[in-house]
Formats: structure tokens, C-alpha cells, sequence
């Protein structure tokens, strides 16, 4: 088997920063795909850069709230609908898949959830059906496996820059297994004061590093889209 790799940037839409961090990593770098955030500020310049980038894959980040870590508590930063309401879930995944479909014209080729929300339920399972509907991939369930190692904090916000050099990139792209594998990455060009802010630089650094795109090379991984892993193989999700 040979090894695909989608390298999937989040949030485009979320801020001028981010929208020209994703787009230069897509030019410049190995980004192959990315997640819109149809609720974002930037939203319709990200959607007009995209089709500037006809080779991007484009899903859907669904945006159901944020949560930041601090003093090790978790606390709500804003919540868009109450997670644990399913018509209400159901309901706000409509109105951003809608908002897709009105900001580009097309359904998403994939989907995905800020903050990774849907690996709970209720919302694994109404993501899971409507991604079944749209017969697209939804991240952490079918045959492509998700990397999320390629990240500058850990569990409660504490920073790992080493996570996220061009020299840990290039290993985690060297150690990939056959198959399809999904690396997530946030790159921006401002760190804009967030909580995942200067980290957002230093992957875009790592993502354009000619280190990094060697490796890709030398191991023999495919970058692609996941148009692409859905022609190579049927989608099955687990819902």
C-alpha cells in the first residue's frame, strides 16, 4: 500500500492572519487541504482565497464553541449551542453546512469540529450521519487515520515548541504507516494574542521549511486531498 498524506489546516475563516497563514503554507509548504469556519470573521475572504487555490480541499469546521485551560480549569471562551442539546447541534449543523454551501456554492468535501467537540456524543453521532448523507470523510472515524501530534501545547495549555520544529514534522511524516493519515495543523502569520497564538507562527515556519518537504520526498508520502483517499477507497464511517 502506498502512504497518502492530507495535511489539513484548521480554522481558515478565523482571521486575516490565519486565512494568509493557510494559504501560504498551501503555496509554500505541504498543506494540502484546510477547514472552514463559516462563522469566522474572515470567512468570505477565506472563501475568495480558496478559489484563488482551485487544488485546496475545502471542509467544514463545524464551530459549536471554545474552550481555554486556565489556573488548569477548563472555562467556555464563548459556546455557540449547548453540546449536549441534539436538536439544538442539529439545528447549528445545518446552518453552518447551509452557510457553506452559500459561501462557496458547493457542499464541503469533508468535516471536522473546532476543538475536536464531536469525539462526544451527542455530537459524534449527528456528525457521523450527515457526514454519511454527504458521503464525505469525518475526522477520527472511517479509514483515514488522524495525526494530531503536530501540535504546540499540551494538555492544559502548557507550551511545546519542539512539537511543532521542522525537524518533529519531518519525523512524524517519516514514521507515517500505509495508508491514508490526516496531519492537522493551525498555521497563522500573527500570533494575535490567542491562546494557541505564536504557535500558530512557528508551524507555519515548519510547514514552508524545504527540510520538510525533502522528508516528504524521501519517505515516498503523497501529499493529497481527501478527494483523493476517497477515490482510492470507498468511505466508511463509524458512527
Amino acid at each position: 500500500m502506498s502512504r497518502l498524506l492530507v495535511v489539513n489546516a484548521d480554522d481558515l475563516g478565523l482571521s486575516e492572519a490565519v486565512n494568509d497563514g493557510v494559504m501560504r503554507a498551501h503555496r509554500h509548504g505541504i498543506v494540502t487541504s484546510a477547514s472552514l469556519m463559516v462563522r469566522g470573521e474572515a470567512a468570505e475572504a477565506a472563501t475568495a482565497a480558496a478559489e484563488r487555490h482551485p487544488a485546496l480541499g475545502l471542509g467544514l469546521h463545524v464551530d459549536l464553541g471554545e474552550w481555554v485551560c486556565e489556573d488548569g480549569e477548563w472555562r467556555a471562551a464563548y459556546q455557540v449551542v449547548d453540546c449536549d442539546d441534539p436538536l439544538a447541534v442539529s439545528a447549528e449543523l445545518e446552518r453552518q453546512l447551509e452557510a457553506f454551501h452559500a459561501l462557496t456554492g458547493r457542499a464541503p468535501g469533508h468535516l471536522d469540529s473546532h476543538q475536536h467537540v464531536h469525539r462526544s456524543e451527542p455530537v459524534r453521532s449527528i456528525l457521523g450521519v450527515r457526514a454519511r448523507e454527504l458521503r464525505i470523510p469525518l475526522r477520527h472515524h472511517g479509514y483515514v487515520r488522524y495525526c494530531g501530534a503536530f501540535y504546540g501545547q499540551g494538555r492544559e495549555g502548557a507550551s511545546r515548541p519542539e512539537a511543532i520544529s521542522a525537524a518533529a514534522l519531518a519525523t512524524l511524516v517519516g514514521s507515517l504507516p500505509e495508508g491514508a493519515t490526516e496531519l492537522c495543523c493551525h498555521p497563522s502569520t500573527h500570533g494575535e494574542g490567542r491562546a494557541y497564538g505564536a504557535e500558530r507562527v512557528r508551524e507555519l515556519a515548519a510547514l514552508c521549511d524545504p527540510f520538510v518537504r525533502a522528508a516528504v520526498e524521501a519517505a515516498g508520502v503523497e501529499l493529497c486531498t481527501f478527494q483523493t483517499t476517497v477515490r482510492s477507497r470507498p468511505v466508511r464511517l463509524a458512527v
